[in-house]
């Protein structure tokens, strides 16, 4: 809106589950089927956990944080890294991810730019996550070189160990090319969201639940998250990293691209004095978000309406819940708002 004057209009779909699928509320198409982009790393890093890559490489929560993560190239990622591959014999000349784009953080890549040097790939947002299939492939013995094609053990190793995290065989998954170039998963919305309520809550999985080899590896990829926002996003101005320390122990957040936002929130009080199992989130922009104004706004206020967000933590996160845009003078010009009721599926289907 610019002056009460509507400018553009985003549509999305949101969708909220438990972790056995049921439906919580629903606003759109809850079957649309989306491509996970980024919001497959936290499950496609158990591939490293289930093969001993923790113990192995003595890895700790904010390197695992930053292998789930989508990060800005700060030199609190890069510091991280490279202290990861010297300890393991790595080298980021291994890493294959591409540096058009980068460092998302502009104040890091104006710096670079002022003393002329040129980013690698260290500082590319999905380093991390190619730094964990290296060192899926050094613990199993595979090759290293390609390790990005889809046809490389360590890119099948994560096919299977996704396809176990979302209760689905292999051979159905629907494969695409990522923008870093790996592998990457398309699934309906509301598969995404119940598989984010298992991260939510993996150990209340039932034993009988195909799922439920994998918990233990969950749980650690979990608390790395909610330890380590700031290895997710970045320390400036990254949605994820803001949500997850504007309620600190209570939910993960990881964007996709394309609009993509996905939200495991932990069991516990919602707004009002209620209470609520493990659920999990799941919100598409259909025109991909317009920079993420339209994922902030939607994100925000769909974590209202779940009863998850209010009070203080709601104010710090204003500037994402109404993002706005100034004229070069500074003065705000324009605010992009989510006007939407995120109804219960009990009254919809009344």
């Amino acid at each position: 809106m610019r002056n009460g004057v509507e400018e553009s209009a985003h549509r999305g779909d949101i969708v909220e589950v438990d972790i056995g699928g049921r439906m919580h509320r629903a606003l759109g198409d809850p079957d649309h089927v989306v491509n996970l982009r980024s919001a497959a790393k936290p499950f496609a890093l158990l591939a490293l956990l289930e093969a001993g890559g923790l113990r192995e490489f003595e890895l700790e929560p904010p390197e695992l944080a930053l292998m789930t993560g989508s990060h800005s190239g700060e030199d609190l990622h890069v510091r991280t890294l490279q202290a990861l591959f010297r300890r393991t014999g790595l080298s980021q000349a291994m890493l294959a991810t591409g540096t058009e784009g980068m460092p998302l953080d502009a104040l890091t890549a104006a710096r670079l730019a002022r003393d002329g040097e040129r980013p690698g790939e260290v500082r590319h947002m999905c380093s991390g996550y190619h730094t964990a299939f290296l060192l899926l492939a050094r613990v199993r013995g595979w090759p290293l070189e390609e390790y990005w094609r889809d046809d490389h053990p360590t890119q099948q190793a994560a096919r299977d160990v996704i396809a176990r995290s979302f209760g689905v065989a292999p051979a159905r998954l629907v494969a695409s090319i990522d923008g870093c170039g790996v592998p990457t998963y398309a699934f309906a919305l509301r598969d995404i969201a119940k598989a984010y309520a298992f991260l939510a809550d993996p150990e209340s999985v039932r034993s009988d639940d195909a799922r439920a080899g994998l918990a233990a590896s969950v749980a650690i990829v979990r608390n790395a998250m909610l330890a380590h926002p700031e290895m997710v996003g970045g320390l400036r101005e990254r949605l994820d990293t803001s949500v997850m320390k504007a309620l600190p122990g209570r939910l993960v957040a990881k964007g996709g691209a394309e609009g993509l936002r996905c939200y495991a929130i932990l069991p516990g009080p919602r707004a009002k004095g209620s209470s609520a199992a493990p659920s999990g989130l799941a919100l598409k922009i259909e025109d991909g978000g317009a920079t993420d104004r339209a994922t902030s706004a939607a994100s925000v206020e769909a974590l209202v309406q779940a009863g998850v967000l209010d009070g203080q933590a709601l104010r710090v996160l204003a500037r994402y819940h109404r993002p706005t845009a100034a004229d070069p003078h500074g003065r705000p010009a324009a605010e992009a708002i989510a006007s939407f009721e995120l109804a219960p599926v009990g009254e919809l289907l009344g």
